[in-house]
């Protein structure tokens, strides 16, 4: 008896079958609808509200110091007068930018190691592997306070590059694991006696396999990268120029916000930073119980 080969037509079928499936458990998964539906808002807040606050620099000082807040100033004004309301939306927008761009620079590095690294095995999975560990166990405080000492200007580029060039190593761990146990199927097989290229067999073989996984991977790169930033810029290890949630938190710290009892400079930061990230764990929980049968709830 011969065995019944899929033509691409199927493939293509049972493709899409599957997204219509993962998109059916998607729109009625609370975790997931709230999580992204919280982070949404605040992207839009940070994005579109610099747009209606164009005229307002939040850093300019104004007429009424630590004012509560009001309807002229929603959020109350710092000790020089700034209004929060306006650090926030810029922060919040700040805040995106350095979880984006870290989280993308380790996802981008723990991809090309990981898929390296679980594929071809062997001597390169061991000198990979041991980059890994030696990256892994670096101080990163201790290189950060070097790096500063010999920078003038810190941006906020610098930063996410920072950050991501030292988060990636966990997830390229996971990676490699995830490479391991895929390369030894059936599909990979005939792509390799087919004779296709190394970097082929990752790219359509491997990591579309992958997808769900990686995806969640990101987020959580994005996440910790907006924590990783938010305690650089409370010890003072921040962007030089600019505004952030972490900045405002360590203005407010260094002013006494708190012993002067000005909450309203603080607890909106504070808040945002909670809730961006705790809405990307919670949408990531949502995505898991999405992708994986074993946890749908019917």
């Amino acid at each position: 008896m011969t065995a019944i080969q899929e033509t691409p037509a199927q493939d293509v079928a049972a493709g899409a079958g599957v997204r219509r499936e993962a998109l059916y458990f998607a729109v009625r998964n609370g975790k997931l609808l709230v999580g992204f539906g919280i982070a949404f808002l605040l992207f839009l807040l940070g994005f579109a509200g610099p747009l209606v606050l164009d005229a307002v620099d939040p850093n300019a000082y104004g007429t009424k110091p630590m004012s509560p807040p009001s309807g002229e100033h929603w959020f109350g004004t710092t000790t020089f007068g700034q209004d929060v309301f306006s650090q926030f939306v810029y922060g919040l927008q700040t805040t995106f930018i350095v979880g984006a761009l870290g989280g993308g620079i380790a996802a981008v590095i723990a991809m090309a190691v990981g898929f390296t690294a679980g594929y071809r095995g062997g001597l390169v999975d061991e000198i990979l592997n041991m980059f890994t560990n030696i990256v892994l166990v670096i101080p990163t405080l201790a290189v950060l306070l070097i790096i500063n000492a010999y920078l003038g200007v810190r941006s906020v580029p610098a930063q996410a590059l920072f950050i991501g060039l030292t988060s990636w190593p966990w997830a390229a761990r996971a990676i490699r694991a995830q490479t391991f146990s895929l390369r030894t199927r059936d599909f990979v097989a005939l792509a390799r006696l087919s004779g296709s290229s190394t970097r082929r067999i990752i790219m359509r073989e491997i990591a579309p396999n992958m997808s769900s996984y990686l995806f969640m991977m990101f987020i959580l790169l994005f996440g910790g990268s907006i924590l990783i930033a938010s305690s650089l810029d409370f010890i003072g290890l921040g962007p030089t120029e600019g505004i952030s949630l972490g900045l405002m938190l360590q203005n407010a710290n260094q002013w006494s916000a708190m012993q002067l009892g000005m909450w309203w400079w603080f607890l909106p930061p504070g808040a945002g930073i909670t809730a961006i990230v705790g809405a990307l764990y919670v949408a990531n929980v949502g995505l898991d119980e999405v992708f994986n049968p074993k946890l749908r709830e019917t």
